[in-house]
């Protein structure tokens, strides 16, 4: 287990770093090759989970009666249309002519008034059009980005405590969390958004120690200077810009996360600055690098969600698109009327998500999630006699959280909590405001709105409740090399407790895996597998 940079306080004072090198950017110990190779290997273990059996059940489930026919739909003709009435009976019969006829002169009639944007609607579509129009295609782009996901968090949680070990422990929650494992195999849009956030997340902290490098370097060979050097063309956070600009086109809640990870990059900046002795942190990171922190936290984002639109920009048959007046008198005209026609078709679909307070059976409030209590029945089928003699039988998929890992993950919040207030870790910070960032707006939409809110509506916030375990596993364990008698025990009673939390975790999964993955069970054994008896059935 490797010195984080957390645990610096806990060390013997020879082991204290004695450079800003070192104190700015804790050198990264251990084998860069099972730096890559441990998180491989906890991948493929979440990818034989998620690809195993992925077309079943040969259904329908959920929301993909909306989301499977809108990506196919986008993939054929560049924006959605209007499904016919019995659409999910074709699909299944094997059938895909299941779109409205309309005219050539009349191809707004057969637009279909979508709510959210396009960009998880073409990830899924791409499956699609690679396996075809049934349950494996439209659920495998789901799949490929749930698996992923779980890399990019053990190789995130890797950089932030310095520990592959510990890296690899956050991807091994995230391949075994019940709700993740549900959302990888589903074609719904929450996945998408969660993995374009980790993903800006993962580049800001990427870009976090590139710039405390340069920093580093620029101390080493140039004098002090109030407002200190320009840092360069950062990629890292260019990046960043993108993916949470794609979040927001696979959902508008990826906003929160934009708006949350801008403020905290700047934050991240003025503290270097001010951590290698610059006098004036503040206005040398405004003038500085304010320019591109801008372009990062503004430019790109609205580039990259703009560019989703692209199907409806160059179609005819898109919702509000308005084709003909666009194109009726040259380019600058059809520029500034296709811009005002895509404002207007927003404003319709803000107006949707304000009102839209109608009761549904498995809606839940967003201060139930954390405990669960509340999940969504995605797919249930009762079956007579499949269990073999009498037996009623059930098959299942139940979108909820591993419990083990949602309870762990709420003891584990409110230590964050103390822990920030006590000692300013910047990891501890940036996980709280993530998970603030998930959470809080729903509960003022909530209080203020009444909005229909499902608990799969929290999958953004769950890499981040992963890593506050990650990090509290880490100080349970506490720091290589630390001085005195009561260490060894320490780090042995930490790494049993980590341990058997690991091992509790599996265990909770695999009992609830047969419903979580539809298969057929006797009624009895799917009814003990509810946890809280009214609220889970």
């Amino acid at each position: 287990m490797a010195v984080t940079d957390y645990q610096y306080q806990a060390v013997d004072e020879r082991k204290r770093p004695s450079s800003v090198r070192d104190r700015l950017v804790p050198p990264m110990p251990g084998s860069a090759l099972w730096g890559w190779l441990g998180p491989l290997l906890v991948t493929v273990f979440g990818a034989i989970l998620r690809f195993t059996n992925l077309g079943h059940p040969k259904a329908v489930v959920f929301d993909e009666t909306y989301y499977a026919k809108d990506a196919y739909s986008l993939v054929t003709w560049g924006v959605e249309k209007t499904a016919i009435k019995d659409a999910d009976k074709a699909l299944m019969a094997g059938g895909t002519d299941i779109w409205q006829k309309c005219a050539p002169d009349a191809l707004d009639k057969c637009a279909s008034f979508v709510v959210h944007p396009p960009l998880g609607k073409w990830m899924i579509g791409l499956g699609e059009w690679l396996f075809g129009m049934n349950p494996f295609g439209w659920r495998v782009a789901a799949a490929v980005v749930g698996t992923l996901s779980i890399f990019l968090l053990a190789r995130l949680a890797r950089r932030m405590t310095r520990s592959t070990l510990l890296g690899c422990f956050a991807g091994l929650l995230l391949a075994i969390d019940g709700l993740h494992f549900v959302l990888s195999r589903t074609a719904l849009l929450d996945i998408f958004l969660m993995f374009w956030i980790l993903a800006g997340f993962a580049c800001l902290v990427v870009d976090r120690d590139r710039m405390r490098e340069r920093l580093a370097d620029w101390h080493d060979r140039s004098p002090l200077s109030a407002t200190g050097p320009g840092l360069g063309l950062r990629p890292w956070r260019l990046a960043a810009g993108l993916c949470l600009g794609a979040a927001c086109a696979v959902k508008w809640s990826g906003i929160w996360f934009l708006l949350a990870f801008a403020v905290m990059s700047l934050v991240w900046d003025m503290g270097a600055r001010k951590a290698v002795g610059i006098r004036r942190p503040y206005q040398g990171g405004f003038t500085k690098d304010g320019p591109q922190w801008l372009a990062a936290a503004a430019l790109a984002p609205a580039l990259a969600y703009i560019a989703t639109w692209a199907g409806w920009f160059a179609s005819a048959g898109g919702y509000g698109r308005d084709w003909a007046r666009a194109t009726s008198s040259g380019p600058f005209y059809f520029v500034v009327s296709s811009f005002r026609s895509w404002f207007g078709y927003h404003l319709q679909v803000l107006g949707f998500h304000e009102r839209l307070a109608s009761t549904h059976p498995y809606q839940s409030e967003p201060w139930q999630w954390p405990l669960l209590l509340r999940p969504v029945a995605f797919h249930y089928e009762g079956k007579k006699g499949a269990c073999g003699a009498a037996q009623d039988c059930s098959e299942a998929v139940l979108g909820v959280g591993t419990p083990v890992i949602w309870f762990g993950a709420a003891a584990a919040l409110l230590g964050l909590v103390v822990w920030y207030v006590t000692s300013r870790d910047w990891r501890a910070g940036a996980v709280l405001l993530a998970y603030a960032a998930g959470l809080l707006p729903w509960i003022y939409y909530a209080v203020a709105n009444n909005r229909t809110m499902f608990l799969f509506y929290a999958i953004p916030m769950l890499p981040f409740m992963i890593l506050a375990i990650t990090l509290c596993a880490g100080w349970l364990i506490g720091p290589a090399g630390a001085a005195g008698s009561r260490a060894p025990l320490r780090r042995t009673v930490g790494g049993a407790v980590v341990g058997a939390f690991a091992l509790l975790a599996l265990i909770n999964f695999w009992w609830l895996y047969p419903v979580l993955s539809a298969e057929v069970i006797p009624y009895a054994e799917w009814k003990a597998r509810m946890l809280f008896d009214k609220r889970w059935i």
